[in-house]
């Protein structure tokens, strides 16, 4: 696949996770405290994420204009198809595992990211479902 191709495949799944979040009533429920606004960057293309009370409200795609958010998570498409694989590699099983390879790059306002990580970490994988 083209690496365009495979910006538009990770997009269109990231785009999916309203209803894949909300088909998950445990996640939905661990999730009831959060509500914040993050960015999902594939390759140079933003996603701004809206979570409200542990539902994922919207999905835009940017590019965006002084558009705030909390955090931004970002890593190229062939990482983020290696993270969304049924059965992650080692070291691609995990958004801090990519971190730490220098595969993603996590930035802003991490006290929210931190205190929410393993709810955060379900709702970016939660397209899995679909791969």
């Amino acid at each position: 696949m083209t690496a365009e191709a495979n910006t538009d495949r990770v997009i269109g799944l990231f785009e999916r996770l309203p209803a894949l979040v909300e088909a998950n009533a445990d996640l939905v429920k661990r999730g009831r405290f959060l509500t914040t606004d993050f960015a999902l960057v594939v390759g140079a293309t933003p996603l701004l994420v809206r979570v409200e009370a542990g539902r994922v409200t919207s999905v835009a795609r940017g590019p965006f204009l002084l558009r705030p958010w909390t955090f931004s998570i970002t890593a190229a498409p062939e990482t983020w198809l290696k993270l969304l694989k049924p059965v992650p590699d080692p070291g691609t099983h995990d958004l801090m595992a990519l971190s730490k390879v220098g595969l993603a790059r996590i930035e802003g306002n991490l006290q929210p990211f931190m205190a929410n990580l393993q709810v955060i970490k379900d709702i970016v994988t939660a397209p899995r479902a679909l791969m």
